[in-house]
């Protein structure tokens, strides 16, 4: 059987980690918003558009924050063609389609607030100005001026208060609608905080960025004393133009990539002088990346277009059921695992997206799917205590072609009084048991522990709509004899220790 262990230490340090690591994202795109959380005229929807099922799902991962409208769709939206009463559609510049612009600001605002969610809006810096962007936080923060009355005569004359802003998305990757290189983008990037802190001086600020020193410092050396976040993404299965689906083990593979990122940007930080001054927004993340074969991004589409037909066609793969596996759910667990061991860098990250393409939660005309990483994130929302804890980690090797990672992955938390823990236990090997030895503060665990357990029947398990259970949680018992407790092959476990 293979190994690991597992030591929390007398007078171990903690850290209180933010919430915001478990938040969301989503995109005018892929059925995530039209179709999906917003669909006026079904009759699972409220008199808003907003369904109902959707909001009772998104409820049990207790999401503090969410960030809109993109995405790569932000660098062509341009936000009052989504506000008043009199709105027309559009053409959807980065992906093609039209976009009806029922879904705006005010619409954005209102799901927050019936989720809970703190809104987190991304600016267009692709062919957007930065006008544009104070504009816009005139409409949501301002008492007074022309576009705060703009929002009163919408019907709302309290203002939004979005205190969380992004300048750009991905505008160091040559696909943005405005791809700008550091030279352009470094001092646009102040020019832009300066405007928005002139209309709030509180608001706080994120930019695109990287985790490379090349983009990043000179990024914070322009901009930094304004920036209180750098947006980084990551997508580590990316089949973008191709159909090839990776199976578990090339995914899994994957999960000890974020905290190379994680590290890289931390680098940069220090080499800037921002380290603790300035935190990371792993503000778009998952396992797999879009499949959105290459795009002619225009101003106006060509919709009878054979080609542009094809292209948006080719997008529905994202909805294949059998695709999300345990290893979308073990890669969100390592993902998390990264950033809390990161906690005091890491301050939010935002799964992308929350619904629909390959998100957690997959909705359908008549209801909705909990896929495995769903219930990995509700796990890790609901059942971690506030504080993590510093460990000492040993485990065997998992290895596939020529790449190997441990096969054991962990975090612990605890609550502030120090005296209930939740151990997350990740077992990455696809069909082997880890026996693991556990040790806190200086007693090896022994007895029964109540916990939860998420597996499949086999690394390639899957829920779709009709069978929506394949993989769900268990509540368990869990039996450590001399400190030694068996993980279960492709597992997560969260352990419940207390008082002990």
């Amino acid at each position: 059987m293979l190994e690991a262990r597992l030591t929390i230490r007398e007078n171990a340090s903690t850290l209180v980690y933010d919430p915001m690591i478990f938040g969301g994202f989503i995109e005018h795109f892929g059925r995530q918003i039209y179709g999906g959380l917003f669909d006026p005229g079904s009759p699972l929807s409220n008199e808003s558009g907003f369904r109902l099922d959707v909001l009772e799902a998104l409820r049990e991962l207790k999401v503090p924050i969410v960030r809109w409208p993109g995405g790569c769709y932000v660098s062509g939206y341009h936000w009052e063609n989504g506000v008043g009463k009199d709105r027309s559609p559009t053409d959807d510049m980065a992906w093609g389609v039209v976009e009806p612009n029922t879904f705006g600001t005010d619409e954005f605002v209102e799901l927050c607030r019936l989720l809970d969610w703190e809104p987190y809006i991304c600016n267009n810096a692709g062919n957007g100005t930065i006008k544009e962007m104070r504009d816009w936080l005139e409409y949501c923060n301002s008492e007074d001026g022309r576009f705060a009355e703009l929002r009163k005569d919408a019907g709302n004359v309290i203002p939004h208060d979005i205190q969380i802003w992004s300048i750009g998305n991905e505008n160091w990757g040559e696909w943005e609608i405005g791809y700008k290189p550091i030279e352009e983008w470094a001092p646009f990037v102040l020019e832009a905080a300066k405007a928005m802190k002139e209309v709030d001086p509180d608001v706080r600020l994120s930019a695109a960025s990287m985790s490379t020193r090349e983009w990043t410092v000179p990024l914070l050396k322009a901009a930094g004393s304004y920036l209180d976040f750098i947006s980084i993404h990551g997508y580590w299965r990316v089949h973008s133009d191709d159909r090839d689906v990776s199976d578990y083990l090339p995914c899994i593979m994957q999960s000890g990539e974020p905290e190379v990122v994680i590290k890289e940007t931390i680098a940069s930080l220090e080499e800037a002088g921002y380290r603790g001054k300035i935190k990371i927004a792993f503000d778009e993340w998952n396992l797999r990346g879009w499949h959105h074969p290459g795009f002619p991004r225009k101003e106006v589409q060509d919709y009878g277009d054979p080609e542009v037909i094809k292209l948006v066609a080719a997008r529905e793969q994202n909805l294949i059921a059998s695709q999300y596996t345990m290893a979308d759910a073990l890669f969100s667990a390592s993902f998390f695992n990264s950033c809390l061991r990161h906690a005091d860098d890491v301050t939010m990250a935002n799964i992308s997206p929350l619904v629909n393409t390959r998100g957690p939660l997959f909705v359908h005309p008549t209801g909705v799917v909990k896929r495995t990483h769903f219930h990995a994130l509700a796990m890790y929302a609901n059942q971690l205590e506030s504080r993590v804890v510093e460990t000492d980690v040993t485990s065997d090797l998992l290895s596939h072609d020529s790449k190997s990672i441990p096969v054991f992955d962990s975090v612990v938390t605890v609550n502030d009084v120090g005296d209930s823990w939740s151990i997350a236990l990740v077992n990455r090997h696809p069909t082997e048991k880890v026996s693991c030895r556990l040790v806190v503060e200086g007693k090896v665990l022994d007895g029964n522990y109540g916990a939860t357990i998420l597996r499949g029947d086999s690394a390639d398990s899957y829920n779709d709509a009709e069978q929506p259970d394949r993989v769900t949680p268990e509540e368990v018992s869990v039996t450590c004899e001399g400190g030694v407790v068996a993980l279960q092959p492709h597992s997560l476990t969260i352990l419940r220790v207390i008082n002990r």
